[in-house]
């Protein structure tokens, strides 16, 4: 898989003093001025590429960014777009999830050139093990090596090294037809708090994950990487604290967002269910804010969602009232499956929660790509 990046940004985009593009730097700091608004971005995992009962033509170029089943609700596209880098690693042409990396790449600048934030995951096979990014039970033995392996020294460290230049070829080829860098927001080895997957809290000590990031970022930034932020991405657990979700946090000078996964686990619409996720959101919100803040930096919930949403009023009586009482920068849901039933975050034509979805977007404080065009202008 090979990626044409050319050498035009290094002419027309001057660096700041972190080595990253301008617009990069200025779109941090709108991220950073949301983070302390009353207003927040709304967003969604591949919502341009497939939906329930739809999937792009990716062999038509004139169907890039046309439809999404948030804007066939509301008549808007999400304002954040999310997309996953699982596949790459190994010079693939599709990714995890079957979306070519080519129809991905013209989506990101598509939405860039309205206006719209990226941010992108990697979900990455295990190079140890072969396997998934997720932990099989047969392999756990094998998976708490994992980490240690792709370390310098270890024995998947330069297979690793190469994955890792597979992501920034990507990166670097994330470029406009008129020579600007479209600016992205990275956001690997999320939900360590967890164990579920194989750099998870179980499978690595603190200090080799801290090393796994500074890993990746030095070796993205040594292949010319300019147009990257990063995001510091832990999980909620039962009794987690600020300290613990802090705990192999790695470093300032690595990390430019603080956000974190929480999803609403309430199987056939249990009352009961969703007001714990509620109350449990509020709680986790209060103190990643808190870290966020502590360390300066932008903050944001980088997953959450309602598997099949089925409480019709989900969004504005548990999700948005928990979100008006804490600054943050952007909210992201999971993706609607286009090929497994039941699996969607978002709704789509005809779903029960449609209408207050559309409140949802009618809410002041919701911002949808109509109400975004200066993220990467200065203030």
């Amino acid at each position: 898989m090979v990626f044409s990046c050319g050498n035009r940004r290094k002419i027309h985009e001057p660096l700041a003093d972190s080595g990253r593009t301008q617009r990069t730097e200025t779109f941090l700091e709108n991220l950073k001025a949301l983070s302390d608004s009353n207003v927040y971005m709304f967003g969604h995992h591949d919502a341009t590429v497939y939906g329930i009962g739809w999937e792009a033509d990716y062999d038509n170029d004139s169907t890039v960014h046309q439809r999404s089943d948030v804007r066939t609700v509301c008549g808007d596209f999400p304002a954040v777009l999310s997309f996953d880098l699982g596949n790459i690693e190994h010079g693939d042409e599709r990714n995890l999830d079957g979306v070519p990396f080519s129809r991905i790449r013209q989506e990101i600048i598509a939405h860039f050139d309205r206006g719209g934030m990226i941010t992108l995951s990697w979900h990455l096979d295990n190079p140890l093990s072969g396997g998934t990014a997720w932990v099989a039970d047969s392999l756990k033995e094998t998976e708490t090596h994992t980490v240690e392996a792709v370390l310098k020294g270890g024995r998947c460290h330069e297979q690793f090294l190469t994955w890792l230049d597979h992501v920034a070829e990507f990166l670097n080829s994330l470029e406009t037809p008129y020579g600007v860098m479209v600016p992205v927001l990275f956001r690997p080895w999320h939900e360590h708090t967890g164990s579920w997957f194989w750099w998870g809290q179980d499978h690595c000590t603190t200090e080799q994950y801290k090393a796994l990031w500074k890993l990746t970022v030095s070796r993205l930034k040594k292949q010319g990487v300019v147009n990257a932020l990063y995001a510091y991405s832990p999980n909620i657990v039962d009794n987690q604290t600020k300290e613990s979700l802090m705990e192999r946090y790695p470093g300032d000078d690595l990390i430019d967002v603080i956000g974190y996964d929480q999803y609403c686990f309430a199987s056939d619409g249990d009352t009961t269910a969703v007001a714990k996720y509620a109350a449990d959101l509020d709680q986790s919100l209060t103190m990643i804010c808190e870290a966020a803040k502590e360390h300066h930096k932008a903050v944001a919930l980088t997953e959450t969602g309602y598997e099949g949403i089925q409480t019709e009023d989900w969004w504005t009586h548990t999700l948005a009232p928990v979100l008006a009482k804490h600054p943050i920068s952007y909210v992201l849901v999971w993706r609607n499956a286009h090929n497994k039933q039941g699996h969607f975050f978002a709704p789509y034509p005809g779903h029960s929660s449609s209408s207050d979805f559309v409140r949802f977007y009618n809410d002041p404080r919701t911002l949808f790509l109509k109400d975004v065009n200066a993220l990467y202008l200065p203030k």
